[in-house]
C-alpha cells in the first residue's frame, strides 16, 4: 500500500522480490490513477494504482507491505480506509511489513502496541508512545499476537527486509 511521496526503492525492491518469488504484487493507494515516487527529495517514477484502499479486501492477499517516504506514510495514516485495512490485515493474522516511515500506519491503527519494531529513527518516540518497543536493527521480525510483523529502517536494509518479508509471506501461505 503506497501513496504520493513513496520512497521508490522501498516500493520497487519488495515488489520485485515478491514477483521473483512467484507472487503477484498489487499497488493499493487512497485514490485511483498513479502515485508519484521519490528518491529521497527528488521526483522519480510514477506507478499505476491497481486498487484503492476502499476497494481492497484482505482475503485477496497473503500479506501487506507499507513502504516509507514521509509524505506517503503521513497521507496513509490520515486515510480512514487505509488505517482500517492495516487493522484488518493484523486482525486476520496475515503478515504486515513496514519500512522507514511505514510504521506510522501501525501507530495510527493501534497495532504497534506490544510489538517490537524498527523504523527510521525519527519514529522511535511515536512507536514507544503507541505502546511498542523500538529497536535500531536492520530488520526486526515480531511474532506478537496472531501474525508476524517485519520492519526495517531504510533503503540500505532492503535485502534483509525482502528476505524476511518473503519468509513471513511463505509461512503465512503454508499456514492457510
Amino acid at each position: 500500500m503506497a501513496n504520493e511521496g513513496i520512497e521508490q526503492a522501498e516500493l520497487t525492491s519488495p515488489w520485485e522480490a515478491v514477483g521473483q518469488a512467484g507472487g503477484q504484487p498489487v499497488l493499493i493507494a487512497t485514490k485511483p490513477g498513479t502515485v508519484q515516487a521519490f528518491n529521497h527529495l527528488d521526483k522519480a517514477d510514477t506507478f499505476e494504482v491497481d486498487q484503492t484502499t476502499e476497494e481492497a479486501r484482505v482475503d485477496e492477499f497473503d500479506g501487506l507491505v507499507l513502504p516509507g517516504g514521509v509524505a506517503n506514510a503521513d497521507q496513509l495514516r490520515m486515510d480512514g480506509a487505509a488505517v482500517d485495512l492495516v487493522r484488518a490485515f493484523f486482525d486476520s493474522g496475515r503478515p504486515v511489513a513496514v519500512i522507514c516511515h511505514g510504521p506510522w500506519a501501525l501507530v495510527e491503527a493501534d497495532r504497534a502496541r506490544g510489538r517490537t519494531l524498527t523504523s527510521w529513527p525519527s519514529l522511535q518516540t511515536d512507536i514507544r508512545n503507541a505502546g511498542g518497543q523500538w529497536v535500531d536493527a536492520q530488520v526486526q521480525v515480531c511474532e506478537a499476537g496472531p501474525n508476524v510483523s517485519v520492519s526495517s529502517r531504510k533503503p540500505d536494509d532492503l535485502p534483509a527486509f525482502n528476505h524476511a518479508v518473503l519468509d513471513a509471506f511463505a509461512r503465512a501461505r503454508q499456514a492457510v
